[in-house]
């Protein structure tokens, strides 16, 4: 199963790594490609895990994202 973490930069300027995983996708791109499309898309809401706790991003509340494969955002 494909995992990126997602380095979210909130609108407060707070920001987070959180992990998105997709059990339906092939790759890492097509996970990276979803993220992107569910964030721009009307609902703009991505569960993710962030720890053992399970995480909802709501996109109106986002500035940026930074993707990376599974590990450590440098």
């Amino acid at each position: 199963m494909p995992e990126v973490v997602i380095r979210v930069r909130f609108t407060c300027g707070d920001r987070t790594d959180v992990v998105y995983a997709d059990p339906d996708a092939d790759t890492t791109e097509t996970v990276v490609e979803d993220v992107i499309a569910v964030l721009s898309g009307d609902a703009g809401l991505l569960r993710c895990q962030h720890g053992e706790r399970l995480i909802v991003l709501f996109s109106r509340g986002i500035a940026s994202i930074e993707v990376a494969p599974r590990g450590a955002v440098l």
